[in-house]
């Protein structure tokens, strides 16, 4: 019998040998790589875990102890050991288990993470409520490397460190290489200053030297010295300790035998500690091992071969990274920038291509904001490419750094709109609604690949701040007759009709085109509008609309509060218009995760929903 068969809960595992363990984590991984194989997902980052996760869960009592992960992506195992093992081939599809920890999923999941850098700040707040109330637990935040680049996570490991209550934060290290030696060498120091005689001792040394007068003091203090030196030169981690942690490690991640017993000597200490544990992403499937950043997050895959199975068509990350190339060949002021998103944001070949003028600041979102924003100070032209969900994460930059100082600095936001498989933590659909109401800020948004390449030169040109908004993944396959020329605030006019006016912004327009061709078989013709700029409107085309027509449609792959049609509506109030408008898009709900045509027809976006929607209004 397979020990994976046997494994439901952490319970379970409690009286497991470190043999079974061992094949129990074999086991883990290749029953990962066959349903993410065919679901997609986060596949390497929850390879590297595996021993890791197990230990935890071996070595604490869940749920009544508590482990927040960091951005959730490598929570796999640990769904795999809290009940959800049967459950994984509904990984990431509609009703199905969340990619990420969510608290309305199991009560294992003690915090939700879509974003990095959050599990220590969530830890030490759980840990603290656990004093106040005078109760017994463990609180574990497992991080990354990648995550502690982030300004949050160095923010909370300040306060932590400083508030002295229990709190222990596993630090998943993943890019160093694991040597034999300083791993051994660092569990045994470890094991010596994690034991009871040695702080002990240690404790009753420092109070008989301070207690002999003068000469003692000066003894104890050229000690303390010594030691720190010492600590300095043979100790990993002072930064660490000098924050006010325990530091234990590097850790073989891989080990099972070493992480139960760091783990267990952790539970006996006080105060913050940092267990630094060194993991190989992508471990145990040779394709993710040697390209770890293509299996952070892949689509359904061949096993066997590796091979993609996700559609070839090109997207507007592609074609947003081809023609930045271009654009930066003639203009040397070109510069981009990114938070450790090179590959999904697609300008890894612009970073090869330019070494020099490519800037990966790691997850420091806001950083890269205000980097950017001083770029532009010296006459560069920075775009700074970012998904719309960690724009977030900015935004007082963009207002402060950005906006009020009118830098000519252009947020090129992709995965804007809802973007399917990665679920509410990662729709981006609050874009407009948060950065229309900023003051010098221009926002356009192209109805599709080739509206794009003309936005990106045009958003260059334009000298001031500017965002274009853009989805996820290619097109719809609709074809568009006219292309005209972009003009500062002017709307494009696709269709002229009669009967009612439909204003559709971004992709979706495609979805309108194809509506438009459905109603004029029965006969109703549509004047159809491109809404290229958000911000600001057409209003002189928005008056000519109010005079002409009596009913007004607006479409856009956002929520409907505060987003652009809102804005109309706003502009209508303040012109007394008459006529009855009607808004199309998200309401005022997360939007949970699923495929972006599913999530299209459930709000009624596809075609049919549109299609009903406008003949059940007219």
């Amino acid at each position: 019998m397979a020990v994976l068969e046997k494994v439901n809960y952490p319970k379970d595992l409690k009286n497991l040998s470190l043999k079974e363990l061992n094949i129990l984590s074999n086991e883990i991984r290749k029953f990962l790589i066959d349903k993410v194989s065919k679901t997609g997902g986060h596949l390497a980052s929850n390879l590297g875990v595996v021993e890791l996760t197990i230990a935890l869960h071996r070595i604490f009592d869940l749920p009544k102890d508590k482990i927040v992960w960091d951005v959730g992506h490598q929570c796999y195992v640990h769904k795999i050991l809290t009940g959800r093992k049967y459950r994984f081939d509904t990984l990431r599809t509609y009703g199905g288990l969340s990619g990420f920890t969510t608290r309305k999923e199991s009560e294992y999941d003690v915090f939700g993470a879509g974003h990095s850098s959050t599990s220590i700040s969530a830890a030490l707040g759980i840990a603290k409520a656990r004093d106040l109330k005078g109760e017994k637990f463990n609180v574990i935040a497992v991080i990354g490397d990648g995550a502690l680049t982030g300004g949050m996570a160095l923010e909370a490991l300040n306060d932590a460190g400083a508030s002295k209550n229990d709190l222990i934060v596993v630090l998943n290290d993943n890019e160093m290489s694991i040597s034999q030696n300083v791993g051994s060498l660092a569990m045994y120091l470890s094991k010596i200053r994690t034991s009871p005689k040695y702080i002990t001792i240690r404790n009753d040394i420092e109070l008989l030297v301070k207690k002999i007068p003068a000469l003692g003091n000066n003894i104890y203090k050229s000690m303390e010295k010594i030691k720190e030196g010492v600590k300095q030169l043979v100790i990993p981690g002072m930064l660490f300790e000098e924050l006010g942690f325990t530091y234990l490690g590097p850790i073989d991640g891989h080990n099972i035998e070493n992480l139960l017993d760091v783990f267990q000597r952790a539970k006996k200490l006080k105060g913050p500690i940092l267990i630094h544990v060194i993991t190989k992403k992508g471990k145990g499937y040779i394709y993710a091992e040697d390209q770890p950043d293509v299996y952070h997050g892949v689509g359904p895959f061949e096993v066997a071969t590796g091979n993609n199975f996700t559609q070839s068509k090109i997207t507007y990350s592609e074609v947003f990274g081809e023609e930045l190339i271009k654009l930066a060949k003639e203009d040397q002021r070109i510069v981009a920038i990114t938070a450790a998103m090179p590959d999904g944001t697609g300008l890894k070949p612009f970073s090869e291509h330019f070494k020099d003028r490519f800037f990966d600041v790691g997850i420091a979102e806001q950083h890269a904001a205000t980097f950017a924003a001083g770029l532009a100070t010296q006459g560069l032209k920075p775009i700074f490419a970012v998904y719309s969900t960690f724009l977030q994460r900015a935004y007082d930059q963009v207002v402060h750094d950005i906006c009020l100082q009118n830098l000519p600095v252009v947020l090129a936001i992709d995965r804007s709109g809802v973007v399917g498989e990665d679920g509410e933590t990662h729709q981006g659909i609050l874009d407009i609604s948060f950065l229309r109401v900023i003051p010098n800020l221009t926002i356009i948004s192209p109805k599709d690949i080739e509206e794009f390449k003309m936005m990106i030169k045009w958003a260059i040109d334009f000298n001031r701040p500017i965002a274009i908004r853009y989805p996820r993944g290619g097109d719809l396959n609709v074809q568009f007759e006219k292309y005209d020329e972009i003009n500062y605030g002017r709307w494009e006019e696709l269709t002229i009709g009669k009967d009612v006016c439909i204003i559709s912004t971004g992709r979706l327009t495609q979805n309108a085109k194809l509506v438009i061709e459905k109603l004029n078989k029965h006969n109703i013709f549509p004047t159809l509008i491109n809404a290229r700029f958000i911000k600001p409107l057409d209003n002189r085309l928005l008056d000519e609309i109010f005079k002409d027509y009596n009913i007004i449609f607006t479409i856009e792959d956002h929520y409907l509060s505060g987003g652009f049609g809102s804005a109309v509506l706003e502009y209508a109030a303040k012109k007394n218009y008459k006529g009855k408008i009607r808004n199309i898009g998200y309401p005022d709900e997360f939007v949970t995760h699923g495929n972006i045509s599913l999530l299209y027809k459930k709000y009624n976006l596809d075609v049919e929903g549109l299609y009903n929607t406008i003949l059940k209004e007219i």
